[in-house]
This record gives structure tokens, C-alpha cells and sequence, in this order.
């Protein structure tokens, strides 16, 4: 049960961001640039960082959220479970092997990223650009993770809720839906 009433056909963090509309704007605003812009990383790889991110930090919601935006955006689903388990089996590219660690530093404090780290990522091929976007997209993650798990949102009734995300995300990004999110409604009942 949530802390604080949020809507029941809203579970996660989209009730969380129609909660506060005017916090939550900025926030995705910043999403959609990070995982939805410009990059020379593809949208499927910006969403293992999340993945991997929300992973290491135990948010369930987060995790599944990603892992089905991952799934859909790479057409598979083998690199995403690897992800969760062993980066350095994930079917993968080293640049991205080593940018997923940095995700998975990132995680457990912005310490914890060392200069090892980031030469691996250089040596790999990683650009600064794409060293400072993983840096920013896990600690995004973070912040969303504690959002969720600190306020013990509630996950939907179906597993089935997060394939419909994932299309979701994949169609219309991170911005909330102009007409809302009301029409979930008649999923719950």
C-alpha cells in the first residue's frame, strides 16, 4: 500500500508523476533527452542502463519497467536477463559492457566509479559524451528507484501492464500522454 494516496490504476511511478505534475515535468522532461534524444547510444542500450541501474538497487517496478522497454527496443530478451546477472556474459559490446559497470558503480555511489572504469570504457571505443550520459541516465535511475521504493508505490495486478509500458515508452517517450492516463482505469476494473 502505497504512502501516500496516489491513483490505483496508476501503479509505480506514473502515479507518483500525476501526483505532482509540476515536479514531475522536469524529471521527464530530462528522461525523454537522456533515453529518448539525440545519442549515439541507441535507445535499446539507454534502456539496459536503466535496467541495470534499477536492478542493482532492487526497485522491481523500475526493473520491469526497463527490461520490457529493453526487450522491445532490441527485439530480444536474453541481453537484458544477462544484464541482470553477469554484465560481462551479456551478448554485448565491450564499449557497452563497460558502460553498463559504470551504471552499476553509479548504483552503489558516484565513488564508486574509478579511473579504471572510465579508461575502460575510453579503450572500448566510449566517448565522453557517452561516459557522461550513462553517468547521468543511472544516477536518473537512482533518483526514480528511491522515488518509487520510498513511497512503496504498488506494482500493477498483471505482469502483462509492463509490456503495455514498454509500447508505451517505445511510442510516445517519456512526456505524459496528452489525454492522460484515465483511460487505465478500465483495466483495473
Amino acid at each position: 500500500m502505497p504512502y501516500i494516496a496516489v491513483e490505483a490504476h496508476l501503479p509505480g511511478i506514473t502515479g507518483l508523476l500525476e501526483y505532482r505534475k509540476d515536479t514531475a515535468q522536469p524529471i521527464r522532461e530530462l528522461t525523454q533527452i537522456l533515453l529518448r534524444g539525440e545519442s549515439t547510444l541507441t535507445e535499446g542500450e539507454r534502456e539496459l542502463i536503466a535496467t541495470v541501474t534499477s536492478n542493482g538497487n532492487e526497485c522491481k517496478f523500475c526493473t520491469a519497467a526497463h527490461t520490457a522497454a529493453a526487450d522491445i527496443f532490441l527485439g530480444e530478451t536474453e541481453t537484458s536477463a544477462c544484464i541482470k546477472t553477469d554484465i560481462e556474459s551479456a551478448p554485448l559490446s565491450e564499449k557497452m559492457k563497460a558502460l553498463l559497470v559504470i551504471a552499476d558503480k553509479i548504483r552503489e555511489s558516484g565513488r564508486s566509479v574509478k579511473p579504471e572504469h572510465v579508461e575502460r570504457a575510453r579503450a572500448a571505443g566510449a566517448t565522453d559524451l557517452e561516459i557522461h550520459d550513462t553517468v547521468l541516465i543511472a544516477a536518473l535511475f537512482c533518483l526514480y528507484n528511491r522515488y518509487v521504493d520510498g513511497l512503496a508505490t504498488a506494482l500493477p495486478d498483471s505482469p502483462a501492464y509492463f509490456d503495455m509500458l514498454a509500447e508505451r515508452l517505445k511510442n510516445h517517450g517519456y512526456m505524459r500522454l496528452p489525454q492522460g492516463y484515465d483511460h487505465l482505469k478500465k483495466n483495473q476494473q
